[in-house]
């Protein structure tokens, strides 16, 4: 058997477990609304701790990360502070989420909005930037899979084939199983990438430079200065990088795939639990980074920085094996985000679009079935981006953020200003939402991250909309 057969074999074989665990976990959860999109709000610690590490770190963290080390230096720092930041704000906003759904039947981000502030058109507005956030970041994990097949397959297994069949998995057991599929997968997944994760990460610069340390002595001190390079290859200056790691710590806790967990908690504490638990799942980012500097210099290099990490397992001559576990270990990352971001997307563009925002009415059998069809042309039109996108990885995910951060002034209004209003929410929402996505194209070489000058268009618009409108209800 050739080494890509065995390669193939492997991962397989590892599809084949992963669609195994996510096709049992939906035994025992409730033919409703409520038990595919919220598990009947049951999960517990265990469950919560990886679906929301998984979920979170994902294509971007096992292929980006290495990839902007490799090619931007202390540019990739960025990541572990907006990690190490982003979960702190759920330990608030998350209990009073679950408070809320618990007792008033939420099941999605917009739809606690738009109840909370007695304004139906939040709903299908905020499900619009949501899914404007999504397929960006759901082709990101497309591309990560189809990269990882595609270069350890020696392009015998394209991008677009290496993804559609890794995603075609995805969606069978996002399918059967809805959020507990993805719960258990994550699991799964979980202990998976970050156990290959630190034997990798330790296993290559040693084999490589003679260690850690030996390798850090071999770069350049220049390239270990923050805040580094962009993904360009240009200067990174301190306004672009703080002001990155803002806007994507403030996104952070409000991505609805993540938000949406909240309502599927067994318990208040059990959501406090895992923002206390979480910055550990934050080790795993350490040798994802320490694979990319170990690249570094290395002959030849890879084609794209995002494929540094099969290119060092193929360079590295070894075992085919041992190559398909890692290569699985990647396809685990890609998968744990994505399954999340297929299911949330679906049911938001349901519950959010039809049934809050259009007013249609369906009885809870009808809803479970109408997210599973909505599954199907998310995944296309992700497929599609991710095709057609050639953006590196981690910078794809960091535009995806620009929106995304500007579901964070709602939700904490609706949740936490009293005096907050529809219209106000709505106004920041809309002029926020624009700023960010037009900058980039209004300004050139903006100096900031655009959605940071949105974040404070859409804070001053809700204060101002608020205080001279009412609140309905």
């Amino acid at each position: 058997m050739s080494a890509e057969a065995q390669i193939l074999a492997v991962v397989g074989a590892y599809l084949a477990l992963s669609l195994g665990v996510g096709w049992r976990a939906g035994k025992g959860t409730s033919a409703s609304a409520t038990g595919y999109v919220a598990g009947d709000r049951a999960m517990g610690a265990l469950l919560m701790y990886f679906v929301t590490g998984a979920t979170i770190f994902s294509a971007f963290a096992f292929l980006g990360a290495p990839g902007r080390a490799y090619s931007t230096g202390a540019g990739a720092f960025y990541i572990l502070a907006f990690g190490v930041l982003g979960l702190v704000p759920f330990y608030w906003v998350g209990p009073r989420a679950a408070r809320l759904g618990r007792s008033r039947g939420y099941i999605t981000q917009a739809e606690l909005v738009a109840g909370e502030l007695s304004f139906r058109p939040l709903a299908p507005i905020m499900a619009v930037v949501s899914l404007m956030a999504f397929v960006p970041y759901l082709a990101l994990q497309m591309r990560g899979a189809g990269h990882v097949l595609e270069v350890l397959t020696a392009g015998k297994v394209s991008v677009e084939v290496g993804a559609a069949l890794v995603y075609g998995v995805v969606l069978l057991y996002v399918w059967r199983s809805g959020v507990m599929g993805v719960g258990w997968t994550n699991t799964l997944q979980g202990v998976f990438m970050m156990s290959l994760a630190w034997i990798l990460g330790l296993y290559l610069p040693g084999v490589m430079h003679g260690g850690v340390a030996p390798m850090f002595e071999k770069l350049d001190p220049e390239f270990l200065t923050l805040p580094g390079l962009t993904s360009q290859g240009e200067a990174w200056t301190w306004a672009g990088f703080g002001s990155t790691v803002f806007v994507m710590t403030v996104g952070f806790s409000f991505w609805p795939h993540l938000f949406q967990k909240a309502f599927a908690a067994k318990s208040e504490a059990v959501l406090r639990r895992t923002v206390v638990l979480y910055p550990t799942f934050q080790l795993f980012l350490l040798p994802i980074l320490l694979i990319g500097f170990a690249a570094v210099g290395m002959d030849p290099p890879p084609a794209e920085p995002d494929q540094v990490l099969p290119h060092l397992l193929l360079q590295l001559e070894l075992p085919a094996i041992v190559v398909g576990l890692f290569c699985a270990g990647a396809l685990a990352a890609s998968m744990s985000s994505g399954d999340s971001i297929l299911h949330s997307a679906a049911s938001i563009a349901v519950r959010d679009g039809l049934i809050v925002g259009a007013g249609v009415s369906m009885d809870a059998r009808t809803e479970r079935t109408a997210v599973r069809w909505a599954l199907l042309p998310v995944l296309i039109i992700s497929y599609v981006t991710a095709t057609m996108f050639h953006e590196d990885l981690v910078g794809l995910l960091t535009y995806a953020y620009g929106p995304v951060g500007q579901l964070a002034p709602p939700v904490t209004a609706a949740l936490f200003w009293p005096r907050a209003t529809g219209p106000g929410v709505l106004a920041g929402l809309v002029l926020g939402s624009g700023v960010t996505l037009g900058l980039p194209h209004w300004v050139d070489g903006l100096a900031v991250h655009p959605g940071l000058p949105g974040l404070g268009v859409n804070v001053a618009a809700i204060v101002c909309v608020s205080l001279v409108t009412r609140r309905r209800g």
